[in-house]
């Protein structure tokens, strides 16, 4: 149950978008709406508490049906049900991709080791729930008899940056507990956290699939280490430290009791786990019920994708556009801008998610590819962005698609600042695709010299997403979107989107040269490394 695998720029419906593009590439969106005053309405989609216009896109109705067509002669549907249904679609690696089983409630009788996986991950939620509530109750009390006040997630890549974009996203939703995020080998960063902390009250959760990861592990024994300086005895380890795992003998040699251990699966990727026991500290700080509602959310998303047209399914309209730019347009980044300070880590949570999957050279035959896949994701909230890189995204030389992600209603309810966070949202996108003629500055008043540098070309295209609430529910559902904009691109640029092959030459080279460092050894670099080498050790007296 492998993707099929064909070169997407050998297609006859990728032809046929090429000579549509060659058509319309040097179209004025403005002229598309004053031409089509039913625009709007024909290119937007609404869906439960979600609304999307794209709209202000360098497309007419056309390139939609002519994606379609590439859709239909690639078998997205196949692909589709490949994903959900347990293909082994990450075929490097002999593994399937179903982190949308994490947020099923439907049984579909996947199974692993004759096992069914629904039950698995329902026995993992149960102990979640128990785990979570009991450190927030307090009836689960550290070594000395007090109660947690403080939770820690150690971990890098997936097991640090979903978790940690989600607790900070649903900041509003928190209890009492404070929650702290370790995950850069900087010994710097995890004494900065420890500083401040009380080793009685604190818990320490591991995140590592094999436990060898070196930062995390790094981070882990000097953690353990602090604590047990502190005057807590090894016996306490396992009263304060919990294990997201499946190196049960690493873990507990560590010291962690097999109770707290929660497992890990391969078929869950680690930049899609925060739906799994990797987002325990989500559930510890926002509490199981609204960790569960990130779930449903997430899930109504799954299947709002697997079941509706593509011409109204949000995450392939997204992909399809962000193909258009890509591969036609030949942009090389795409910002993504969300309005509201909550999801001040979203951007980030996305370059991973995309770049990791999508960042490939090579198809799904082994053979490299002949043309542009991945994207740049960048992005940081407005309106602070407003006021930094939107001068190059409105008069700049690049053409940056954005995407505008908004809510309609805060929620602490202060309507007077909503109104200008709105006002913006919307302003912003209308300034991007209007711009500002020579005429239009020159029917200003404006001296002559000047003149120039007031122009705005327009025409820059944006996608506005606009949801009426940030809950736990419609966070799952916008995670999710971009989760599935990025499979339908990979699937469309004909590579695996799940494996991670481009993170592992420069570990390797780290542990080599970490050895000749500790050991004074010497090996033939090139020359910039031999020197690199050299100057650090100097620098330390090593």
């Amino acid at each position: 149950m492998s993707l099929k695998s064909q070169n997407p720029t050998k297609t006859t419906s990728w032809g046929k978008l090429t000579n549509h593009f060659n058509e319309i590439k040097d179209n004025k969106m403005v002229d598309f709406f004053n031409k089509n005053k039913q625009r709007s309405k024909e290119l937007s989609i609404k869906w439960d508490d979600f609304y999307l216009d794209y709209s202000k896109n360098r497309i007419n109705k056309k390139t939609i049906l002519l994606f379609n067509e590439l859709l239909e002669e690639i078998n997205l549907k196949d692909s589709i049900s490949k994903y959900f249904n347990g293909g082994l679609i990450n075929k490097t690696e002999n593994r399937a991709v179903l982190h949308t089983a994490l947020r099923s409630k439907v049984n579909n009788e996947i199974k692993e080791d004759g096992v069914d996986i629904h039950d698995k991950i329902e026995n993992v939620n149960k102990k979640i729930k128990e785990f979570s509530n009991s450190i927030i109750s307090g009836s689960k009390k550290g070594y000395t008899g007090k109660k947690f006040t403080d939770i820690v997630n150690i971990g890098i890549g997936g097991s640090d940056l979903g978790p940690s974009m989600v607790v900070d996203s649903l900041k509003f939703y928190k209890n009492h507990l404070k929650t702290h995020f370790v995950s850069n080998v900087d010994g710097d960063h995890v004494n900065e956290v420890l500083k401040n902390l009380n080793p009685e009250t604190t818990l320490f959760i591991i995140v590592s699939k094999t436990f060898t990861t070196q930062e995390t592990l790094s981070n882990a024994n000097t953690i353990r280490s602090w604590f047990l300086g502190t005057g807590a005895l090894a016996g306490d380890v396992t009263k304060h430290f919990i294990a997201v795992s499946t190196n049960i003998e690493k873990v507990t040699s560590f010291g962690i009791e097999k109770n707290n251990i929660f497992p890990m699966w391969n078929w869950v990727g680690g930049r899609f786990s925060l739906w799994s026991a990797v987002g325990i500290s989500i559930s510890l700080s926002v509490g199981f019920d609204n960790f569960n509602k990130l779930l449903n959310g997430a899930n109504e998303m799954d299947t709002h994708f697997k079941n509706t047209k593509f011409e109204n399914n949000m995450p392939v309209v997204l992909a399809c556009l962000g193909v258009w730019y890509n591969n036609f347009f030949n942009c090389e980044s795409e910002s993504v801008i969300t309005y509201s300070q909550y999801l001040n880590q979203f951007a980030t949570y996305l370059q991973q998610a995309s770049m990791e999957s999508n960042g490939k050279s090579v198809d799904r035959d082994g053979k490299e590819v002949n043309y542009s896949t991945g994207q740049i994701v960048w992005g940081e909230p407005g309106t602070n962005s407003q006021h930094a890189f939107f001068q190059l995204i409105h008069q700049g030389t690049k053409l940056i698609p954005t995407d505008f992600i908004g809510f309609a209603q805060s929620l602490h309810g202060n309507i007077d600042h909503q109104n200008k966070l709105i006002s913006n949202f919307i302003a912003q996108t209308e300034a991007l695709m209007k711009g500002k003629s020579l005429s239009e500055v020159e029917s200003s008043g404006n001296e002559n010299f000047i003149n120039p540098f007031k122009v705005f070309n327009g025409n820059k295209p944006t996608n506005t997403i606009l949801i009426d609430k940030l809950t736990p529910r419609s966070l799952g559902k916008l995670i999710a979107l971009y989760e599935h904009k990025i499979f339908v691109q990979g699937v469309i640029w004909n590579i695996f989107s799940y494996d991670q092959f481009g993170v592992e030459l420069g570990k390797k080279l780290a542990n080599t040269i970490l050895d000749e460092i500790e050991n004074d050894l010497s090996n033939n670099h090139d020359d910039s490394t031999n020197n690199l080498l050299e100057h650090y050790k100097a620098k330390n007296n090593l």
